[in-house]
């Protein structure tokens, strides 16, 4: 009797132990996601941006939004970054990479971003000198009033399941023309990987142009700006929106154009994992075999129809 009880008090021992040192999985591929309104997200969802994709989660960050808990896990549906926002970049982000990635890697998205907030306010040291509009204190207050140090403490969090493989910026209305943009974005990249323990040559760095000029975007003169990132963050990428339509109000994109944007930041993050040789080129999907997975999705779900009828 008294042996079994050992046995038993040794195995809950070993058990508690191997937990506590249980190590990330490199198979699930986090990043992180930080900016203004076109991050958060503002276009309609519709039917087929509410299909769930079981490789695609996020980690929750905001307060009070949909009865998700902060620093949990839950499957990517928008709206994924808080619940002021609508569908934006990070939903096909996340839905390109797991078609095109390995099955066994999954991919989660740690989302931080305040609509029309300038690039101060992810800069700890200065984000409490920062006028904030009446109507921007309940998204801040959703971040515990510091949205640095929120995206900072979920992606800790984050780390303990996986691997940060990059981190996703789009902000820069707020700062339009402003020639010192990109060392203060460099700045706060710098923190981030600093804080997270991160080295850049393994987190690059993607940030997405706004509404152009000749798509009667109101900020489109950001983009020279914008361009400038990877002079002065040399593992820093500008994502490209030439042909993308905005909603009309000259400021934030129409879903569709959310979706191709999304696709937009996944194919560079997978050129840049080919390229490290993270992940092999051959596995990889194409375009061809992409298209073959959503097709017999859908002649399955077809045949779910039928049998239901």
């Amino acid at each position: 009797m008294r042996s079994s009880i050992v046995l038993y008090f040794l195995a809950t021992t070993l058990t508690i132990m191997s937990k506590a040192v249980a190590k990330p999985d490199p198979n699930f591929h986090i990043y992180l996601a930080f900016g203004q309104s076109n991050m958060e997200g503002q276009g309609t969802v519709e039917s087929q941006d509410r299909v769930e994709d079981k490789r695609f989660k996020l980690i929750s960050t905001a307060d009070d939004c949909m009865g998700r808990e902060v620093g949990e896990w839950y499957p990517a549906l928008p709206p994924i970054v808080n619940c002021y926002g609508y569908l934006g970049p990070v939903d096909y982000f996340g839905r390109t990479l797991t078609k095109k990635l390995p099955e066994e890697i999954t991919v989660g998205v740690v989302p931080v971003a305040i609509a029309g907030c300038d690039i101060q306010l992810f800069e700890e040291e200065n984000y409490k000198s920062y006028t904030v509009p009446d109507w921007m204190e309940g998204r801040i207050e959703s971040y515990g009033g510091n949205p640095f140090r929120r995206l900072v403490n979920v992606a800790k969090k984050a780390q303990e399941a996986g691997v940060i493989k990059g981190i996703l910026l789009h902000q820069g209305e707020t700062n339009t023309g402003q020639l010192d943009w990109p060392n203060r974005v460099k700045a706060v990249y710098e923190k981030l990987l600093k804080e997270l323990n991160l080295k850049a040559e393994d987190v690059p760095l993607l940030a997405g142009e706004v509404v152009r000029t000749e798509m009667e975007g109101m900020c489109g003169a950001h983009n020279e700006v914008i361009q400038m990132l990877p002079g002065v963050i040399p593992t820093s990428y500008v994502i490209s929106v030439e042909g993308l339509e905005n909603q009309g109000d000259n400021l934030h994109f129409s879903s569709a154009s959310y979706r191709i944007l999304g696709e937009r930041y996944a194919e560079k993050m997978l050129e840049l994992l080919k390229k490290d040789e993270d992940i092999e080129d051959a596995d990889i999907k194409s375009e061809d075999e992409v298209e073959v997975d959503v097709s017999d999705n859908d002649v399955a779900a077809e045949e779910d129809s039928d049998n239901e009828n």
